[in-house]
This record gives structure tokens, sequence and C-alpha cells, in this order.
């Protein structure tokens, strides 16, 4: 099992640097985030070992549970959709939450921090595809979001994040990632002294063209541990 994993992260390594060598990006720009919700902590550990520090859970409880078990310099990332009444168990543990999709949820973020005398790195969750299933703010709508946003104290917006459309056409798929980094260049061009230094977009089955559109950080999970309720 340990040597799939490793064989496994070898292989996306091989595929992202040479996506970034298409882009004429360095591989020092991309952040890979193993995404290792469902896994037990036994085979984390087992990713971990491989060489693994950056871990992506979408389940509140499951960080807060995993992050005691595992070792203290795992940087958990949390990337599902958050609920305010489950901020306690992210905010404290995750060194940045992908996935602020409402006002009220980063106003809830900024008292939690404020409280606690924290500051939280997040990113602001825009749902490109405009797929119903999908959390996060309509792109035309995200400059007005971020403005308000930006101005809460202790939420610092550190990027985008969006999560490709689910569809065959390699073509859409590119023009949602490259709409997600001009949205971006937009947004630092009008606010003033903004840096948004994050793009958190790429799957298992899209990566590849995220890093050739922007993408900073890719959040892989299939292609690390396998397809969700089994082992690779």
């Amino acid at each position: 099992m340990e040597n799939l994993i490793k064989d496994a992260i070898a292989r996306i390594y091989e595929r992202i640097e040479a996506a970034c060598q298409r882009a004429g990006r360095s591989r020092q720009e991309i952040t890979l985030v193993a995404v290792s919700k469902t896994m037990p902590p036994e085979v984390i550990k087992q990713a971990y070992d491989a060489g693994l520090r950056v871990f992506g859970e979408n389940r509140p409880q499951e960080l807060r549970d995993k992050a005691r078990l595992l070792p203290e310099d795992i940087q958990w990332h949390f990337i599902g959709h958050l609920q305010t009444n489950k901020i306690k168990y992210v905010a404290p543990r995750a060194v940045l939450i992908h996935s602020v999709d409402s006002l009220r949820l980063a106003e809830a973020l900024d008292q939690f921090a404020e409280k606690r005398s924290l500051t939280i790195p997040a990113l602001l969750e825009v749902n490109v595809s405009g797929e119903s299933s999908k959390f996060g703010f309509a792109p035309e709508k995200t400059p007005e979001a971020f403005e308000k946003i930006a101005g809460l104290k202790h939420l610092h917006i550190k990027g985008l994040m969006t999560i490709g459309p689910l569809s065959d056409d390699r073509q859409k798929i590119r023009q949602a990632f490259r709409q997600l980094y001009n949205l971006r260049e937009d947004l630092q061009k009008t606010a003033s002294g903004v840096e948004l230094p994050v793009l958190s977009m790429g799957m298992s089955g899209d990566f590849e063209i995220a890093i050739e559109e922007g993408s900073t950080h890719i959040r892989i999970g299939t292609a690390i541990f396998g397809a969700r309720g089994r082992q690779p």
C-alpha cells in the first residue's frame, strides 16, 4: 500500500513538472494539496512518510480528529463547504480555508478570529461553471463581495478558488480556469495595494490544465489515494 501511494505521488510530480514546463512556470510555484477526506489516519501517514506535508479535508470534525492523531508539522487546508456552526473545528487548525462562499460565512469567521486574536487566511470560492450543485460567488458578483470582505480585519483573503466544470470538454475546463485567473487579475488592478497570490484550481482530472492556466494550489485526492471507498 505504501509503495502504491509513493509511486502515485511520483507520477503526479512528473505530471506537474511537465505542465509547468509547457506553461513556462517554475515547479516551486505549485502547492500539491493531498485531498485526504474519508481516508483513515494510517493511510494519510503513508502519504506523509512519502514526503507530503499539505493535506486537504472537507469535513470539519474529520479535520479536527485527524489533526489530533497525525504529525504536528502537517499543514491542514479546509476545502469543503463550511457551515458557521462548524468554524470552531476548522479555524484553529487550518492554515488556509479555500471555501469562503458567502458574506455571512466571512463575517462569522472574522468574528470568531477577533474573539481569539487570530487572523484567518482564506480564499473566496467562485462558481465559475454556474453549476447549481456547487457553492461559491457568481463571477459577476465576486468584485462586490470581495470589496466587502476585504474590509474585515481578521480575515485575510489570499486569493480565489474554484472547482472546474463537470465536463469532458477540455476547452470548457480551460476557459473556466482562465476566467478565474482573469478575475483575480481584475481584482488586483481595481483594489489598490491588494495582492492575491493564491489560485486554488485543479483536481485529479484537470490539474494539468489548471497549472497551464495559472493555478498555484492543486487539490489531488483520487490520483494519490484511489477512488473513495477503496484504497489504491
